[in-house]
């Protein structure tokens, strides 16, 4: 089933009689709190169609997905694939003879979650958009196992709008005061890419928000040790800056050194 940070982003936007199409995870569709599994030999043209932003020739849509072979057994895989479909019961496509499209009371979960991040980075967030904070980022990752050139481009394009999200809701959510939920946030960003600067640099900024300079400090730290074992790079000036000021580049360089040779 749906993540409750997604199940919680639907249910501001839906009614219950709205099928809402699950990509995270799935494909799965949900109507009336009902898992409706998809079949497997229509799961690509739906995913396919639904990604794209309105309507899809039928033309593009079967030479993408079956590259192989003519243009007459492509457009028989098609036909297959919606006839498939059409037995789930549930109607999630427009279909005519020219084109395809998902259809406009079917809730699709990325775009609900793709809306959610573009008004946090906009800091035009509503207090349930600050109050939803994913509890696990492996919940949403995009078409786990599919390895379609475009399918791969669009999980990293949401994985990358999801974490600019979530460190600008740690931001926000430490200038509302709320601290512990702003380090929730920035910890979620960090747990998904711990390489990722800014995801670090939200965290120790949320630390020091609430006054916990040691936890900001340990945090810097523990960054800066996994860079120099990763990447054998120090923490930018910027990220070091907030605790140390003007030479804290030089500084965290001591401070891996100091720690390094203590382990060994």
């Amino acid at each position: 089933m749906p993540s409750d940070f997604v199940k919680t982003l639907i249910a501001q936007e839906s009614h219950a009689l709205q099928p809402s199409l699950h990509l995270f995870g799935g494909p799965f569709v949900v109507l009336r709190g009902r898992r409706v599994e998809i079949p497997e030999g229509s799961k690509r043209l739906l995913v396919f169609v639904a990604l794209r932003q309105g309507r899809v020739e039928r033309r593009h849509a079967a030479g993408a997905l079956w590259p192989i072979g003519d243009d007459a057994r492509a457009a028989g895989n098609l036909r297959s694939a919606l006839w498939r479909l059409n037995k789930v019961g549930v109607e999630l496509l427009e279909v005519d003879k020219h084109g395809l499209a998902l259809r406009e009371d079917v809730l699709l979960d990325v775009r609900i979650v793709a809306s959610w991040a573009a008004r946090v980075v906009a800091g035009s967030s509503t207090a349930g958009d600050l109050g939803a904070i994913p509890t696990s980022m492996d919940a949403l990752d995009l078409l786990p196992g599919w390895y379609d050139d475009w399918a791969l481009m669009e999980r990293e394009r949401v994985r990358q709008r999801l974490l600019h999200a979530l460190e600008a809701q740690s931001r926000q959510l430490a200038q509302q005061g709320c601290f512990g939920r702003a380090v929730e946030a920035a910890m979620q960003a960090v747990g998904a890419d711990p390489l990722r600067e800014s995801a670090q640099r939200a965290l120790v900024e949320a630390h020091l928000a609430e006054g916990n300079w040691t936890e900001a400090r340990r945090s810097l730290d523990f960054y800066a040790e996994l860079l120099d074992r990763e990447l054998g790079v120090p923490p930018g000036s910027e990220i070091t800056a907030l605790l140390y000021g003007r030479r804290g580049h030089s500084r965290a360089q001591g401070t891996v050194h100091q720690r390094l040779t203590a382990i060994s």
